[in-house]
């Protein structure tokens, strides 16, 4: 597939009227033609100066030799959309973005696309489209937020969620809240920790389909401009080389985005997000087993926000995700160093001009905060495909933990009962279920109720424990994915009030302490839920979604 099928030959004359009269002069036919997918929207920070970033694209595809083409993909923001309805269709978003772009491209003939992404969903929905179709491409996000400033502290967006608990519990004053609610997020960009939009942008790198800083060069620094120029000129020499998407993005390139996930902190949706790209990219084998003996072999040496008070920006100063990737590059087959990036260059060659570690953002190997990655694939009779927590963002105290099962049927139900205080206490392991990709639908992110049980106080004495998922944002014993989901009568479904339920993060295990045999009886008495909704978009991804535990693709 190449543009020669818009605008080579006389049976093309049609489709060169019309191509005239979008503004392709007669010498622009013999240029490759340029797919721009970008996700400009007014309603999500990290998207709102994407309209001028496609600018500066476009124009350097021109002086390229391109002939440039903008189309859009819809943006939902996953804060505007917490904790309440609307966060049901964020995940689902994803698989919407993936077929915008496939039809864009696959109609339209593009010879290769610059995608401008920049938010959760967003980034591996393009990825998806982009892999699907195997053209030339390259990613060149919006950038990061810079952190906010509340007095001397930095914030983010979760300092403001942790803080509605705060005052709620009257531990706030409503003009701190009120301050803090206008500072936190200074302007545009992807929120400021390494949330899951920041995560995306940082694999993208990783998977050599973004040029160094992608993922961290904040989005209103002058040096993003540079980097989106060099992004627009370097995919015509994408096409003019031949280089094809999944040339690079093959089983290697996500293990080596897997490595940098581990070693730097990032956000758990990541392993639903990478496990759908190599769906994808044809590379069936990649399962959630893979990505836990990555795991087990790589060293954390970055925390940023939540696991820390450090932020991307601080990341950028240290010298990137490319400075990251060279420390633990030290470690002898850790990383595959012939692996080929947009660049032109192999990551090998990449990594050698990037930074040593400064020792207090990225940490050399000799002082890892942990021998282990950030990600933790946990099994047991409560999750036998698999459940997953961001281990290096759990406190000492509650890397092992047995206590007793709170149980609340959807996120809301949950958060009115974590923000009645006296309701949840010590020892408790919050339990809300029938959130998965199908009983939510659409695996809703609980950063409201993970942020209300840090806001109280007891993110060392309560765990929470969801067949749904956690936003990148949150901290604490915050156990997702829990699979199979409750509405796939997984053994989740049959956890009754009060039941003791243990893990133990260096064994990687989560076991619900009941017998078989009262565990037998309890299945053979469950019945099916009605989906919360059936009808619309929503209604169809529920029928045809997959598990937590495949990526949440759909069939």
């Amino acid at each position: 597939m190449n543009s020669d099928n818009i605008k080579s030959g006389p049976e093309r004359a049609p489709h060169r009227s019309l191509l005239h009269a979008c503004g392709v002069g007669r010498e622009d036919l013999g240029k490759p033609f340029i797919g721009v997918a970008n996700s400009y929207c007014e309603i999500v920070p990290g998207h709102i100066h994407l309209r001028q970033v496609a600018d500066i694209v476009k124009a350097a595809i021109r002086e390229a030799g391109g002939v440039p083409f903008e189309f859009n993909t819809i943006a939902i923001c996953d804060g505007i959309a917490m904790g309440h309805g609307g966060m049901k269709y964020s995940l689902a978003s994803r698989e919407l973005i993936a077929d915008c772009v496939e039809s864009m491209i696959r109609a339209h003939c593009f010879d290769g696309v610059v995608f401008i992404p920049n938010c959760d969903k967003i980034v591996p929905g393009m990825h998806m489209g982009a892999a699907r179709t195997n053209v030339p491409s390259i990613f060149a996000s919006g950038g990061p937020m810079l952190a906010g400033k509340t007095g001397e502290r930095a914030t983010d967006l979760i300092t403001v969620f942790e803080a509605v608990a705060q005052y709620t519990t009257g531990h706030l004053e409503p003009s701190s809240l009120e301050s803090l609610e206008c500072s936190a997020c200074p302007g545009a960009g992807s929120c400021s920790g390494m949330f899951t939009a920041n995560s995306m942008n940082c694999l993208s790198e990783a998977l050599g389909m973004a040029l160094p800083g992608n993922g961290t060069i904040p989005a209103l620094d002058p040096a993003r401009i540079d980097h989106w120029k060099k992004s627009g000129r370097r995919i015509v020499d994408l096409v003019r080389q031949g280089i094809r998407y999944r040339d690079i993005v093959n089983r290697r390139a996500l293990e080596n985005a897997l490595v940098l996930d581990m070693a730097m902190g990032g956000s758990s949706n990541t392993v639903l997000h990478t496990l759908a790209i190599a769906r994808e990219a044809g590379i069936d084998d990649f399962s959630m087993k893979d990505m836990h003996a990555i795991s087990d072999r790589t060293p954390t040496i970055c925390k940023l926000s939540p696991a820390s008070e450090q932020h991307i920006e601080e990341l950028n100063a240290a010298g990137g995700i490319m400075a990251i990737m060279k420390e633990v590059a030290k470690k002898p087959g850790l990383l595959q160093l012939e692996a080929p990036m947009v660049s032109g260059k192999t990551l090998g060659e990449q990594i050698a001009e990037a930074r040593d570690p400064d020792g207090r953002v990225v940490h050399p190997l000799a002082d890892a905060y942990s021998p282990r990655g950030s990600l933790a694939v946990l099994y047991g009779n409560l999750a036998p495909e698999g459940a997953i927590v961001k281990r290096s963002a759990v406190a000492q105290a509650m890397q092992k933990f047995s206590g007793r099962a709170r149980i609340f049927e959807s996120q809301e139900a949950a958060c009115d009962g974590i923000l009645k205080e006296g309701n949840i206490q010590p020892g408790d392991i919050v339990i809300i279920r029938y959130e998965g990709p199908k009983g939510g639908p659409g695996m809703q992110e609980m950063l409201s109720p993970t942020a209300n049980v840090m806001g109280m106080g007891l993110g060392e004495s309560v765990a929470l424990l969801t067949d749904g998922r956690f936003s990148g944002g949150t901290r604490g014993a915050c156990i997702g994915h829990c699979s199979p989901e409750a509405a796939a009568g997984g053994p989740i479904a049959l956890v009754e009030e009060g039941d003791t339920i243990s893990y133990d993060l260096e064994a990687c295990t989560l076991t619900l302490e009941v017998d078989e045999a009262t565990l037998a009886a309890r299945r053979a008495a469950w019945k099916p839920r009605q989906p919360a909704v059936t009808d619309g978009w929503l209604g169809r991804y529920a029928r045809y979604v997959t598990s937590g535990s495949e990526g949440a693709v759909l069939r």
